[in-house]
């Protein structure tokens, strides 16, 4: 039976990883495999005793002081949404092809590998910004800049870019 505290630590844990919007199988596919879903669950829920180690490596890649994950202090404090990256399909579609071409292949593979054919809207992960930025060449803020002067991004996406650099 787990103890008072492992049951803090993992509700802190559990707070931590659903303030950044990620399920378990999030974390398990964000750490390429490194964090195992039912590992990081058994950590959540105090079946599993995690050693100081992983307490550090796992704050380290929630990107949080180890502080935060430990029971006793304050609760960590509610994070705001980040501004979400929505890619606005109709408008790309307008585009010319020549402008929007690395764009519009991207958008398209992710579409495939989500099987996410709605034709209106399709979110992107700061990731796919950060990818598409070498593709095009300029920081993620710049393209983003480019993308709400062609329309296809929300001028509210500039929140999510300034949040994560």
């Amino acid at each position: 039976m787990p103890s008072d505290y492992a049951k803090s630590l993992g509700a802190r844990l559990r707070a931590i990883r659903t303030q950044q919007g990620l399920s378990l199988h999030g974390v398990e596919e964000k750490s390429r495999g490194r964090w195992k879903a039912v590992v990081v669950g058994s950590y959540e829920r105090g079946d599993r005793a995690v050693t100081v180690q992983k307490l550090a490596e796992l704050a380290e890649f929630y990107g949080v002081p180890v502080a935060e994950l430990l029971p006793g202090g304050n609760s960590p404090a509610p994070v705001a949404p980040t501004p979400k990256l929505v890619i606005n399909l109709e408008r790309l579609a307008q585009l010319p092809k020549e402008k929007v071409g690395p764009l519009a292949r991207y958008v398209a593979t992710i579409q495939s590998q989500r099987g996410d054919y709605n034709g209106k809207v399709l979110s992107i992960r700061q990731e796919d910004l950060r990818s598409l930025a070498v593709i095009y060449d300029k920081s993620p803020a710049e393209l983003t800049e480019e993308f709400i002067s062609w329309g296809v991004l929300d001028p509210e996406a500039r929140g999510a870019v300034e949040s994560s650099s």
